[in-house]
């Protein structure tokens, strides 16, 4: 396979390596950027790419809420031009204010507003992620908007705490994007890929046998921290995780939409 100079340039900016390093990672994986990556990783050239899977190119997030329950809606489209305009704001906040009134399903009585949008923006539209949180017995909902622009919306149920304390998990999730909410959500397949290949690093650095099950759950325990919303060090206060700062209350729900990383 031919590997062009693009595919370097866009290894090199995933993971920070230098020119040669890239194309040599490359070329020992036919060209496919995510072997690479993972081949760089190995090598001890790279860390982990962050995950981009809650991500949009461009677009606007809108969230509501009314008593005990919250909504957001994703609105996708190709250019922040389009994703600032009068009508494509009004639209978003008009589709969150149904959801967190009827339901998800609710998105679906907008299709004939974004056909039009369509026409008159002369843009690719479409629907990106449609969350509605409800608090129960006991629970509190608050969310976050970094900067009220729409780009980094946050929904959180909390157990057993405040509307304060809900807000401020909120505002650290904006800040640290964690992927789940506890280990038990991370799927299995993906901590056995990780585990394998800290233990590829741990060998290739020469680390003695002996001490490689205790450094191996060391970086396991790292890559945890990292995604893991009650396992990351609470943005305030980096000597405390989440799960102390939350004390006897609990996060029931997530849920966080970013535009653009």
């Amino acid at each position: 396979m031919s590997i062009t100079a693009k595919d370097v340039m866009t290894l090199r900016q995933a993971t920070g390596v230098g020119m040669m390093d890239a194309k040599k990672a490359l070329e020992a994986n036919d060209g496919d950027m995510d072997a690479a990556t993972q081949w760089l990783r190995v090598q001890g050239l790279a860390s982990a790419a962050k995950r981009a899977d809650r991500e949009a190119g461009e677009g606007s997030v809108a969230v509501v809420r009314n008593g005990n329950v919250a909504a957001l809606v994703e609105l996708r489209c190709e250019t922040d031009f389009a994703a600032k305009s009068d009508d494509f704001t009004s639209l978003v906040d008009e589709m969150a204010a149904r959801v967190c009134a009827e339901g998800e399903g609710a998105v679906a009585q907008f299709q004939d507003q974004i056909e039009t949008m369509l026409t008159t923006l002369k843009e690719n539209i479409s629907v990106g992620r449609v969350v509605r949180l409800e608090a129960g017995e006991g629970e509190v909902v608050d969310t976050y908007n970094h900067q009220n622009k729409g780009r980094n919306v946050v929904i959180v149920v909390l157990k057993g705490g405040d509307e304060e304390l809900a807000h401020e998990v909120a505002v650290h999730i904006a800040f640290a994007k964690p992927q789940y909410l506890t280990r038990d959500d991370v799927p299995a397949a993906e901590v056995d890929a990780e585990r394998k290949t800290v233990e590829e690093i741990s060998l290739n650095e020469g680390k003695p046998a002996a001490a490689l099950p205790k450094i191996i759950e060391g970086r396991l325990n790292g890559w945890f921290k990292d995604r893991v919303l009650v396992e990351q060090a609470y943005a305030k206060d980096e000597k405390m995780s989440i799960a102390q700062f939350l004390g006897s209350a609990t996060i029931t729900a997530y849920a966080q939409v970013v535009i653009g990383g």
